[in-house]
């Protein structure tokens, strides 16, 4: 993918979109598939992973990713807000359900997967703690990391749980993909949010094949290293919803 720098991207109008450059950060790639699928033209912003982006600071407020500059409008960085955005501007089916009981589960779901507190905040607790063996950061550890430990609520306490609420949130996937019958989707019998959210966030459970999803190497054995407990909780039937997600709606291979 061709990014524009932040001193570019000033420059332009519309919706700018910033993302880790060359990296399928879960958050990011969400918001680029829904934007996709609701047929909102973006332009690609790079943001570095674990830079400083002093830059991108000046001009969002945020050193982090995925943000949507639209215009004059405040920035936007949250998975709610971004949604939100995307359905606004966008055109064709909702990605929300238009019953409100189902609209509610599908957010409700999308929220256990990406939300503060969500599988992704939780699995990356369990990559900081997989770095500090499970404790607390020493004294040592570099200015950039602690402030990641900071910013995410990193402890040695926080790590020890969070391979439970992880397989307790993969657990209550695939009880919800189950009772779906004979739909392939989570939530009623088309594509919603949740499916997209699941099928981007699988990939810190169990990464696509390198032929689809290259990766640095780094970033792939961080993220095949899953506990027992996650590993046991990883039903089958979730990475094949994941697998028909990215073939049907998404497209293969990935373009970061």
């Amino acid at each position: 993918m061709e990014y524009l720098t932040v001193a570019e991207a000033r420059e332009r109008t519309g919706l700018r979109l910033v993302l880790s450059a060359h990296v399928p950060g879960p958050w990011g790639e969400s918001a680029k598939y829904i934007f996709a699928m609701r047929g909102v033209d973006y332009q690609p912003v790079a943001q570095e992973v674990f830079g400083a982006n002093d830059a991108l600071h000046s001009w969002t407020g945020h050193r982090n990713a995925p943000i949507a500059m639209l215009d004059k409008e405040p920035p936007i960085s949250g998975w709610l807000d971004l949604l939100m955005l995307a359905e606004r501007l966008g055109q064709g089916p909702s990605l929300l359900p238009q019953k409100s009981e189902d609209r509610a589960l599908a957010l409700g779901l999308s929220a256990e997967v990406c939300a503060p507190y969500g599988l992704g905040w939780e699995r990356r607790l369990l990559m900081l703690g997989d770095r500090f063996g499970m404790s607390d950061p020493p004294s040592d550890t570099p200015a950039l990391l602690l402030a990641i430990c900071r910013r995410y609520g990193y402890t040695a306490t926080a790590a020890a749980v969070a391979a439970e609420r992880v397989a307790d949130i993969l657990r209550t996937l695939a009880l919800k993909l189950e009772a779906s019958g004979n739909s392939p989707y989570l939530v009623g019998d088309r594509l919603s949010v949740v499916d997209i959210y699941w099928a981007c966030f699988s990939n810190m459970l169990a990464p696509l094949s390198h032929d689809v999803s290259p990766m640095p190497d780094g970033v792939r054995e961080a993220w095949q290293a899953i506990p027992p407990v996650v590993i046991a909780a990883l039903a089958p039937a979730l990475l094949r919803h994941r697998d028909f997600i990215y073939e049907r709606h998404i497209g293969l291979p990935l373009d970061y």
